[in-house]
């Protein structure tokens, strides 16, 4: 009872607002249960100045929903020239591929991925204090995208990770959380306007976390990955191998990217750095960016050697050791990896890399 006062007020409220000059600005979603994607929707515009402290109206009502300036997930219509930004309708097909065709993700949009794609980009800008049409934008446009809304845009529209049955249940994405914090069944009261506030405290705070990742550890990371790449010549004349000047730097994702983008004639096999004691390791590039299979691994007789041992058998001073698997060697100097990388390369055509040989689960 207390609940529906609660929302009856409201919405009394807003309808003697009016939408006149000076009214405030208003955003409109839907009420009762919500979701991850138009909590998100919501934040991200309440990024943007123009939506800063814009209401969000929730309802269903239709007269309600036309003095919003911005309606999200709900009214029936996809009209971005009105700012209607819903996907439930039958006609509704869009990915971020048919929108923008220069992108290639072809997960339907959810309303969270509709104000992404139109307003994104000027959401970076005015958080980074970038021009929206730079590279840092775009960059980092492309990578939230793929690696925070696309996962919000498939769930809400019900689009499996892979074919077949999951192995075992993921409980803890942000849309479980978001949908955690709407009342329980047996709640008595069933007022869901708190929970939807915290919902959007939360995806926006998680948002701008991820933001602040990718501008400050993975836009640095793939620039130190693009300027090894461009002198891997001055490394060694095969052009296959990588000397990133920094260790810890989270290499594979950039690697596996670049390649494509670059159109490098041939791949890269072998990656150097120094590790946080000093010392040097020599890493294959694994064949793909989550398998654990070695494109180039180190030559079998090393594997499993240290020291010493290691360093008789293969005729190169300094040598720390060789995984059993072959993926991964150190060297006490540059000198002594970049030399195991070479004897490594030597083996091509000689020695195939056997079934299941490949970089360990929980190993860099």
């Amino acid at each position: 009872m207390r609940s529906g006062m609660r929302r009856a007020a409201r919405l009394m409220a807003a309808a003697g607002a009016g939408v006149g000059p000076g009214a405030a600005v208003r955003i409109g979603t839907h009420d009762g249960a919500f979701h991850c994607d138009e909590a998100l929707a919501c934040a991200l515009l309440r990024l943007l100045p123009r939506f800063r402290d814009a209401e969000v109206l929730r309802t269903r009502d239709p007269q309600l929903l036309a003095q919003c300036e911005v309606v999200v997930d709900v009214g029936g219509e996809y009209d971005p020239e009105r700012h209607r930004y819903d996907h439930h309708q039958r006609s509704f097909t869009h990915s971020m591929r048919s929108l923008r065709p220069d992108k290639p993700w072809s997960t339907k949009l959810s309303s969270a991925g509709l104000i992404y794609c139109h307003f994104g980009s000027r959401i970076l800008a005015e958080l980074l204090g970038q021009p929206e049409d730079g590279p840092v934008v775009a960059a980092l446009y492309d990578q939230l995208y793929e690696s925070f809304v696309e996962e919000i845009d498939a769930i809400d529209n019900g689009i499996a990770q892979a074919e077949g049955e999951p192995r075992y249940a993921l409980s803890s994405t942000l849309s479980a959380r978001v949908g955690r914090l709407n009342p329980r069944w047996n709640d008595p009261d069933q007022d869901t306007e708190a929970g939807f506030q915290r919902a959007m405290e939360l995806v926006q705070r998680e948002f701008l976390e991820r933001v602040d990742h990718c501008h400050r550890s993975w836009l640095p990371a793939r620039a130190l990955v693009l300027e090894s790449i461009q002198r891997r010549f001055e490394v060694d004349g095969s052009g296959v191998v990588l000397e990133l000047p920094q260790g810890g730097c989270p290499w594979r994702e950039h690697l596996f990217r670049l390649e494509r983008e670059l159109a490098l004639p041939q791949p890269l096999l072998l990656v150097l750095f120094p590790d946080r004691g000093g010392q040097w390791r020599v890493q294959s590039v694994p064949t793909g960016p989550h398998s654990f299979r070695s494109r180039l691994p180190l030559p079998e007789p090393w594997r499993g050697l240290r020291d010493e041992a290691l360093s008789q058998l293969s005729g190169i001073p300094g040598c720390v050791f060789v995984h059993a698997s072959g993926f991964i060697g150190g060297n006490r100097t540059r000198e002594g990896a970049l030399e195991m990388a070479r004897r490594t390369l030597e083996q091509r055509g000689v020695e195939e890399p056997p079934p299941g040989t490949g970089t360990p689960k929980g190993t860099l």
